[in-house]
């Protein structure tokens, strides 16, 4: 006798073949789809380099849950449960304040291939891929809230030294695990109150910039993408990095790319919409995926309307090999395992909506400028039994399905 979700599984399929939808191929073609787990909703960002400082820069995990992990331990037997939770292909994305110092502080402008190679020893025995980030605030040299755009030259040169040696110890990974790693830059730079001369910073960081990107590496190793930002907390008024500032510098460098992070726009802005300004030219994207509540709060990601469009718009460009996917926040209000799966769990869920939608036929109305049929499909759509085929990938892939909070966490 079938069992439960074999069974949901079998009314799914015929309902979906109804309209076109092969939900067995939808499934296979999510197995080949990355998502990127970034590791520090584990710890509420607090890294191996020094895991007592406070968080700076306009970042900030807010709660009072008391699952953050206490220590290096603690941190991987956490991780590996996170991931062990997620059905699916996954990379999981490091901050170079996660270094193993090997018996000895280097600080950041110091750091080497050398304090990863656990890391890439981690990844092949899990078999995960590898993405990075430089991490250019909770940091003495940050303190003013300016890095690569610093007035002051002594603290430029720290910043892209450790900019310069990110890049290598991406390529360093993507190569070790033969899958392309990518080094995204995030910088906190900017002013809290009314600012006069915006251009000077600007050109400091594009300046910074240049000096950083260099040096070439092979782009099946790593590539580069840069993060822009609205506002950060304390840094309301003027951000040095913003999208417009990024894009101009991705569509006129090579192996490198903007990335977009969700909760870093106004609220009535879509990302889907922005998706194919860049697929057009040509360009890759890195997409960060948060869930802003009235601002950049970096809430665990859910399958919000939000999110399901966005993954829902790659599926209908067929984009997979040109936008990479990674989580991004820190909510330390609830259990951080659950947070870390949770977020991933949410996005696979999108990808799979997306996948199970019949999108040739609806560009077909399209075409045909049958906007009613169109309309109409797209809200049938949200009815059908999606979640019935995301139980059985769950079971495919031996990973809690329906109650996997409580089997994981309670059981």
């Amino acid at each position: 006798m079938m069992d439960r979700i074999d069974r949901g599984y079998e009314i799914a399929k015929e309902m979906y073949a109804g309209i076109g939808v092969d939900t067995d191929m939808a499934m296979e073609r999510l197995d080949d789809i990355p998502v990127s787990m970034h590791c520090w909703q584990i710890d509420d960002l607090s890294g191996f380099e020094n895991p007592h400082k406070g968080l700076t820069g306009g970042i900030q995990a807010t709660g009072g849950d008391t699952s953050r992990a206490k220590n290096k331990e603690e941190f991987f037997r956490n991780l590996e449960k996170a991931l062990a939770l997620v059905p699916g292909r996954k990379k999981v994305a490091l901050h170079a304040i996660y270094r193993d110092d090997l018996g000895s502080f280097v600080d950041r402008d110091a750091i080497e291939p050398a304090h990863f190679a656990s890391w890439a020893e981690w990844a092949k025995e899990h078999g995960v891929g590898l993405d990075f980030n430089p991490t250019y605030f909770s940091h003495e040299k940050a303190d003013t809230d300016f890095t690569l755009s610093s007035y002051d030259r002594h603290i430029r040169e720290f910043w892209i030294e450790h900019g310069k040696r990110c890049r290598r110890i991406s390529a360093y990974l993507g190569k070790r695990l033969k899958e392309v790693c990518i080094n995204n830059h995030w910088i906190p730079d900017g002013y809290k109150d009314l600012t006069v001369d915006r251009q000077e910073h600007r050109e400091l960081l594009l300046e910074s910039m240049n000096q950083i990107m260099a040096e070439k590496y092979d782009p099946g190793h790593m590539t580069d993408s840069w993060e822009s930002k609205l506002f950060g907390l304390g840094l309301e008024s003027y951000t040095v990095g913003s999208h417009e500032f990024y894009t101009n510098y991705a569509m006129s460098h090579e192996n490198c790319m903007v990335c977009m992070d969700m909760g870093h726009f106004h609220p009535t802005e879509q990302i889907a919409d922005k998706m194919t300004s860049y697929l057009a030219f040509g360009k890759e994207v890195m997409l960060h995926v948060s869930r802003p509540v009235r601002w950049d709060s970096d809430h665990v990601v859910i399958l919000s309307d939000e999110v399901r469009d966005v993954m829902t718009e790659i599926c209908r460009q067929n984009a997979f090999d040109r936008v990479h996917i990674g989580t991004d926040y820190f909510d330390a209000s609830i259990n951080r395992v659950a947070a870390q799966a949770l977020g991933a769990r949410s996005i696979k869920q999108a990808l799979l909506y997306g996948l199970l939608e019949p999108a040739e036929r609806l560009k077909k109305y399209e075409l045909e400028g049958d906007y009613t049929r169109r309309l109409a499909y797209i809200e049938r759509q949200k009815a059908m039994p999606f979640g019935l085929v995301w139980d059985k990938y769950c079971q495919k892939n031996n990973v809690p399905a329906g109650d996997w909070v409580e089997s994981a966490l309670y059981g």
